[in-house]
């Protein structure tokens, strides 16, 4: 980590230096590409390599890969549909799953994948709507906005329409997507060797690792017809060759003020470094119960150990003394600039105290915010039954309202994708949604104290473990059927509802509603507002010639296959079939599958099998395709290597690495190890109907 923090951020502030960068498609860098590597990134490229990308809406990144609709992706990005698919008879999380025909190709519950078609600059109108409003007034009327924009894209439930914060409010943009919401498992290798080497090799390389999962997208019951997608190199990487990545990374917070550094520093990731840690422990301790409670909780234990492992590099670099103190003399120079003009100066200095303090104020209600609001969100910290009620609650009165009043969540631009989530047909397992929500009960009257109002109306004289057990046994929520006729019921069915899970989201709503209004108004509506501004003063003085902080939406990076030097190893940039066999032990995390071992004979144990690039990612771009200037596939983005992490805060082109399979190992694995032949020749350009050639598949099925 020491050597990325002496290398972050050597030019000039804020200007992105080498392979740096996280472009949006609107604003990349092609005279920047063309002058390093002598290749120029036309219009028509761009539109091409945009349109062939994907997003899975919960999360990752993907690719579109044939002309019939087949998606690639990572299998810890497709990991939450293998498990819901899954049966204790039937696990293809340990066993793997291929269609080996269109009919066997499965509709997965909750995946929904997003096509970005158009991005259209809306900051004048947001701007317009905001202006000199404040608090409140500011978080009404950007609401206000934001639904009208979306709600006039979104012309029919074929598409979907995102108003995207850029520069931390200095520019807004109207993502428009085509949405895809029947999508169905084609193809998932066994869980020990996509994520082979397991969190001991999570975050480092040399790794052997098959990280992918082959989705389907479809269309009125039919492969969605793609034409837009990338086709498959026959040669694969080379060293040094040009690569881009195009990919969805979550967030970073690169251009963040040192007083939100500090936030960050010093209360919030130390608190959630513990929460993971409990949490990761508590789902350990549930999977020794036995085999059907470890196969229900290994994606939940997958992602909290991964985020422990993240969340642990990050706080290591906002620690490192060297790291923060250039990040100080970054904003001292854009403070300095900015003083030399004093009508700038008037207009832009007091945003930094004006966010400094929305700090402070945000740290006088982070705990019950985050514990009572934010974990009831994507983490569902409280478990699935627990998050469905919430939004049944939620929904009933969000709905009755104009559109441009409602929460967010709600907007009629949203809907289509909650709704998919709440009427998913996933299975629910009782006792791991007991084990989550008594976790949730217990730290909210951990942290806010037996005391406080809403701990005494969650829990009244119960314990958290009564709480969950009855609550859980009682609810009818597992039922599909009861959680439509409750949503369609309106506010009247929630309010009459006798639901015992029901009853304990109406208990918390209150509470829970009242300190997101909070933060909304007291917290971020300060820091958009005056990122805003900070935003305008940084375009002045350094021009357009940055790139946003990322928001989980479209990004192209741009770098080379390259390893890198780490004390006095160098780190080859390839590993081969042939290190995988070498580095297996037999034992967990580093067996091999059986398909593996019986193929060993089989396989040409020279094929390349991950390599590493300069590339700049995040998490969310899991998934990503690595390809070259023909537009060609020539890997598959699954991890950062560990000297990353510090990546949410800087780059460090020396030795921040993008981590991916090798497009020589995918085919090499799937022909002559599972016999996915069928994949193999779409790929190749046959069409998905097509006869696959014969091969006897030993893998998985």
């Amino acid at each position: 980590m020491k050597r990325l923090i002496t290398l972050l951020l050597v030019a000039a502030p804020f200007l992105a230096t080498a392979d740096e960068g996280m472009w949006t498609y609107d604003n990349f860098p092609s005279s920047r590409v063309a002058k390093k590597y002598g290749f120029t990134p036309t219009p028509a490229w761009l539109e091409q390599a945009r349109l062939a990308s994907a997003r899975l809406a919960g999360g990752c990144s993907a690719s579109f890969v044939s002309e019939d609709g087949l998606v690639m992706t990572n299998h810890h990005c497709a990991h939450e549909c293998i498990e819901q698919l899954s049966t204790a008879q039937k696990d293809f999380v340990k066993d793997g799953f291929y269609a080996k025909t269109g009919a066997d190709e499965v509709k997965c519950p909750e995946i929904e994948v997003n096509q970005l078609l158009a991005i259209t600059d809306v900051t004048a109108r947001i701007q317009k709507a905001t202006a000199g409003a404040e608090g409140a007034r500011f978080t009404a009327a950007f609401q206000a906005e934001k639904a009208a924009l979306e709600r006039e894209c979104q012309t029919d439930a074929s598409l979907r329409c995102e108003v995207v914060t850029l520069y931390h409010g200095g520019e807004y943009g109207l993502y428009r997507y085509r949405r895809f919401q029947d999508v169905r498992l084609v193809f998932a290798p066994e869980f020990a060797i996509a994520f082979f080497g397991g969190d001991p090799d999570n975050f480092m390389f040399p790794r052997y690792d098959l990280d992918v999962s082959f989705l389907r997208v479809y269309d009125g019951g039919k492969p969605a017809k793609t034409p837009n997608h990338f086709r498959w190199s026959p040669a694969g990487a080379k060293a040094g060759e040009l690569t881009f990545v195009s990919g969805h990374p979550g967030r970073t917070d690169r251009l963040l003020t040192i007083a939100q550094l500090k936030e960050l520093r010093d209360f919030s990731m130390p608190d959630i470094l513990q929460r993971l840690a409990e949490e990761r422990g508590l789902i350990s301790g549930f999977q020794l119960l036995g085999p059907e409670q470890k196969r229900v909780s290994t994606a939940r234990l997958f992602y909290t150990e991964n985020s422990v492992k993240a969340r642990r590099g990050m706080f290591d670099a906002l620690r490192d003394p060297a790291f923060f103190g250039q990040k100080v003399k970054e904003e001292e120079a854009l403070r300095a600039r900015i003083s030399k003009d004093p009508a700038k100066a008037r207009r832009y200095l007091p945003a930094f105290d004006a966010i400094a303090k929305a700090q402070a104020r945000y740290e006088q209600i982070r705990r019950p915010y985050t514990w009572l609001e934010a974990l009831g969100g994507r983490p569902r910290i409280g478990g699935d039954l627990f998050w469905i009620a919430r939004h049944l609650v939620r929904g009933g009165e969000e709905r009755a309202k104009p559109d441009g009043e409602r929460l967010s969540d709600y907007h009629q631009s949203a809907l289509p994708a909650l709704e998919q989530e709440l009427f998913s047909a996933a299975p629910v397992n009782l006792d791991f949604e007991k084990l989550r929500l008594a976790f949730w009960l217990t730290k909210v009257r951990e942290l806010l104290g037996a005391d406080h109002p809403a701990v005494k109306k969650l829990l009244g004289k119960e314990s958290p473990d009564e709480i969950a057990q009855h609550v859980v046994d009682g609810t009818q929520l597992r039922d599909v059927a009861a959680r439509r006729k409750l949503w369609d019921g309106g506010a009247a069915a929630i309010a009459a509802s006798a639901d015992p899970m029901v009853a304990l989201a109406r208990l918390s709503d209150a509470d829970a509603r009242a300190i997101r209004k909070v933060y909304e108004d007291e917290v971020e509506a300060v820091e958009k507002k005056n990122q805003g501004l900070i935003a305008e003063a940084r375009f002045a003085a350094y021009g357009r010639s940055t790139y946003p902080d990322a928001t989980f939406t479209l990004r192209l990076s741009y770098g080379q296959v390259k390893g890198w030097r780490e004390g006095d190893r160098e780190i080859a940039p390839f590993t081969t079939f042939a290190g995988g066999y070498e580095r297996a032990t037999g034992r967990d995390p580093f067996a091999l599958p059986p398909s593996w071992i019986t193929a060993r004979d089989h396989v040409e144990l020279a094929t390349p099998f991950d390599f590493v690039t300069t590339n700049d990612i995040i998490g969310g771009n899991s998934g990503s395709p690595v390809f070259d200037k023909d537009l060609q596939i020539v890997g598959l983005v699954f991890d950062g290597n560990i000297l990353s992490l510090g990546g949410d805060y800087g780059f460090d082109e020396a030795v921040n690495r993008t981590v991916a399979v090798d497009s020589r190992a995918l085919i090499e694995a799937l022909s002559k190890i599972y016999g996915a032949t069928r994949i193999v020749d779409e790929l190749r350009g046959a069409p998905s109907g097509a006869p696959g050639r014969a091969a006897a598949a030993t893998g998985a099925q």
